[in-house]
């Protein structure tokens, strides 16, 4: 079984900036790609920002310029630095990590980390 743990979320003002963390434990087998999700009040899941396994990323137009996804994969680890906060980037932000083991896919998701932006 995979665990995803998310940390790093906080209150921040505006302008502030935050890194979170994405960990990943247990059977993981390989790592193809982790995705930084995030649900805002009200809304729906949305998908922020993906790294593969090559480290190619790919970033949801709102966030770009603004978001960094990268991976530490001696720590099956993948981070989400974020500068210029919005108080529209408020949401819980989780994460999805998606890879094989044994040759059989799995995806499994953390519990989310909470951002707060203050105006």
């Amino acid at each position: 079984q995979v665990q995803v743990v998310e940390s790093g979320g906080g209150l921040v003002q505006a302008g502030g900036s935050l890194r979170l963390s994405c960990a990943a434990s247990g059977s993981i087998g390989d790592i193809n790609i982790v995705g930084w999700y995030r649900q805002p009040p009200g809304n729906g899941r949305e998908l922020v920002a993906i790294i593969t396994s090559g480290g190619s990323t790919t970033y949801t137009d709102s966030v770009k310029g603004r978001f960094t996804i990268s991976r530490d994969n001696a720590k099956n680890t993948v981070y989400l630095q974020i500068h210029s906060l919005k108080p529209e980037d408020t949401a819980v932000y989780y994460c999805n990590v998606k890879g094989s083991r044994d040759g059989l896919p799995y995806g499994a998701w953390g519990q989310g980390t909470q951002v707060t932006v203050s105006s």
